[in-house]
């Protein structure tokens, strides 16, 4: 174990199922004790969590609150081995994904086929459904005691706000404390990767979906005017230059709107056509996360009046 303390905060890595490898939760020590994030509901986790805890001189018994930077299964999964005095604090559009009734999941599952029925998803790739709930099997069924949202304080942790960071997830917040620049920003910043923006369905069924990598451009822009001195992310090491990083992700997002925008000059394609062609070696094995990539790129473009699109037999095409 290599958990230690940073001032009043320590970083915890835990172990995850899934394709982005380890997780990063916070020990964070105020008016409460307070962990942020979970990890993913799998016995090893629970184990090195366990373990970590006691060389920083804690149980988790000890831990009187657990804030969420997001639902995802590698940061929310272990609320249910929670013990049942903790607080679960977070963004309301966290509670969907962490009481999932069947009426919802049977939402989510009539808006992903219609998504990929027109991005023009061949026939024999619609269970693929399936796998997108796959991920929620590391996931307990225990919803928020409490909600936050942009602005707000948060309780037992003196001096830190909330900032809403949608993009990554529609639930997504990170935390910030002014005094000496600390954010705790989850997926939102990260140092080796860009998030995947990923796609959800709408609050109501029949609303406009969410634009994630819109959404995730403005969280980003909006971060420039925080002074931000040191970033604590929910995946790898810190980042001290934010700022940099920020512009950094921005322009190289551009600069793949703008390849997609090659690819369609005098050559209307669908959804997954472009995704094909983008992700040639992995869209068969990550054809969510591929799907999401690109239809972020079509988002941008739109939104910028760079693309147009048209319907042909219920399919969505794009074309400039």
């Amino acid at each position: 174990m290599n958990a230690y303390w940073a001032g009043d905060i320590a970083k915890i890595v835990l172990p995850t199922p899934f394709a982005v490898g380890d997780v990063n939760v916070y020990l964070v020590k105020g008016e409460a004790l307070s962990l942020i994030d979970v990890g993913p509901q799998t016995a090893e986790a629970r184990k090195v969590l366990e373990l970590n805890l006691a060389e920083l001189g804690y149980s988790i018994q000890d831990i009187e609150q657990v804030i969420l930077t997001h639902h995802h299964p590698d940061h929310a999964g272990m609320l249910d081995w929670m013990p049942d005095h903790i607080d679960i604090i977070g963004h309301p559009a966290n509670e969907r994904w962490l009481m999932r009734t069947d009426d919802f999941l049977e939402e989510h599952d009539r808006f992903y086929v219609k998504l990929f029925l027109q991005s023009g998803l061949p026939q024999e790739f619609l269970h693929f459904i399936h796998k997108i709930r796959a991920p929620l099997e590391f996931m307990g069924n225990r919803g928020l005691t409490r909600t936050v949202m942009q602005g707000d304080p948060i309780p037992g942790m003196k001096e830190w706000t909330v900032l809403d960071t949608p993009g990554h997830a529609q639930s997504h917040i990170s935390f910030w404390r002014e005094k000496d620049g600390t954010m705790i920003a989850g997926d939102h910043i990260l140092s080796h990767i860009s998030p995947n923006p990923l796609i959800e369905p709408p609050e109501k069924e029949g609303e406009e979906r969410p634009k994630p990598q819109l959404q995730y451009n403005q969280s980003l822009q909006g971060l420039l005017q925080v002074d931000i001195n040191f970033a604590y992310t929910g995946h790898g090491e810190e980042v001290v230059d934010v700022h940099s990083l920020i512009h950094k992700r921005l322009q190289k997002q551009h600069d793949r709107a703008m390849h997609v925008k090659e690819l369609l000059k005098n050559d209307p394609q669908s959804l997954f056509s472009l995704c094909r062609k983008l992700f040639p070696s992995v869209y068969r094995k990550e054809l969510g996360l591929t799907l999401s990539e690109t239809q972020a790129q079509i988002d941008y473009l739109e939104a910028g009046h760079e693309i147009s699109r048209e319907e042909r037999d219920g399919v969505l095409l794009y074309y400039c």
